[in-house]
């Protein structure tokens, strides 16, 4: 009779101990997928950008007036299909510009063009911090920094 309540008691520790097990294997795969989901949800918020261009004005129509670049961390521009933004205008040199996100801030530097960048209707010769809102035009092309 004690052997058998013994033999009762020490299924249901092992029943108990197996439960236990199962119930931390789950929690601990809820994390993993919790983890998973955020960090998708960071990958997509990054590549949506940290930025974007709203094109302004556009004669070619390459990059169409209107719409919208998505920016990452380093963005170049110009004629040249390999550039991060194609910008189809004569007035735009191969490698125009670079548009780069440093710290917390923006910057655009000209990359030896032959007609120049500009920023808010000046232009530069060195690297320029823009804020949020500032027009950059390179060749005919107008483009806004919007967040």
């Amino acid at each position: 009779m004690t052997g058998d309540i013994l033999r009762i008691m020490l299924l249901v520790l092992q029943l108990a101990f197996v439960a236990g097990l199962y119930l931390v294997l789950l929690r601990f795969a809820g994390s993993l997928l919790r983890d998973l989901r955020s960090a998708e949800q960071t990958q997509l918020a990054s590549r949506s950008g940290i930025g974007r261009l709203s094109v302004l004005e556009s004669p070619e129509d390459e990059p169409p007036a209107g719409s919208t670049i998505a920016l990452g961390p380093i963005n170049s521009i110009g004629r040249n299909v390999n550039n991060t933004i194609f910008v189809e205008d004569d007035f735009v040199s191969t490698n125009h510009a670079m548009l780069t996100f440093r710290g917390r801030s923006w910057y655009v530097e000209d990359q030896g063009s032959t007609n120049g960048t500009y920023v808010n209707g000046h232009r530069i010769d060195r690297p320029v911090a823009l804020s949020f809102g500032d027009e950059l035009t390179v060749g005919r092309v107008r483009m806004r920094l919007d967040r």
